[in-house]
C-alpha cells in the first residue's frame, strides 16, 4: 500500500472572461472561472498529483506539460482517465481518496455528491470511498480575498 498527497491553486480569471468552474469534473456556477492551460480543475489536479505520487509516477506537469497545446482548454477528467490507466497498467488500484477545496466561495455542499457520481468511477470506487469536502481560509490569504482556490488531495493506492 501506497499514500499520495498533492496540491494544486489556481488563480480566478477576470469576471466576464467566459471561463466556467470546474471543480471535480463539473460545472459549478459561479461568477468567475479559474485561469490554466487545461480547464484549471484545481481540485482534479491536486488528485491526479497525489495518484501519480503514490504510485511513483511523478507529477501532472511531467505528464501534461503546459508547454503542450495538446493540453490547452483539456478535459481534466480526461487526464485523470489517464492517469488511471497508467496506475492499471503499474497493478495499481485506489482504495480511497480524499479532496479538500481551499476557498471562501463557491459553497460545495450543493455540488458535493455529483462530483462524487462522476469522479468515483473513474477512480475505480464506490462513491462512498471517495471524500470531496471544502474549508475556508477565515478570510486570510489570496483564497481569503477570493483570488484563487487551492486543493489538496490524499490517496491510498495498493497493487491489485
Amino acid at each position: 500500500m501506497r499514500v499520495g498527497q498533492g496540491f494544486d491553486v489556481h488563480r480566478f480569471a477576470e469576471p466576464g472572461a467566459g471561463r466556467p468552474l470546474m471543480l471535480m469534473g463539473c460545472h459549478v456556477p459561479h461568477d468567475r472561472g479559474l485561469l490554466g492551460h487545461s480547464d484549471a480543475d484545481v481540485m482534479l489536479h491536486a488528485l491526479m498529483d497525489a495518484l501519480l505520487g503514490a504510485a511513483g509516477l511523478g507529477d501532472i506537469g511531467q505528464h501534461f506539460p503546459d508547454t503542450d497545446p495538446a493540453y490547452r482548454g483539456a478535459d481534466s477528467a480526461r487526464l485523470l482517465e489517464a492517469v488511471m490507466e497508467s496506475l492499471r497498467a503499474g497493478g495499481w488500484r485506489v482504495v480511497n481518496a480524499d479532496v479538500c477545496l481551499i476557498g471562501e466561495r463557491p459553497k460545495l455542499a450543493p455540488h458535493r455528491e455529483a462530483m462524487r457520481e462522476r469522479i468515483a468511477p473513474i477512480l475505480g470506487l464506490a462513491p462512498q470511498d471517495l471524500n470531496v469536502k471544502a474549508t475556508t481560509t477565515e478570510k486570510l490569504g489570496f483564497t481569503g480575498r477570493g483570488e484563487g482556490l487551492a486543493s489538496q488531495a490524499v490517496v491510498l493506492i495498493d497493487r491489485s
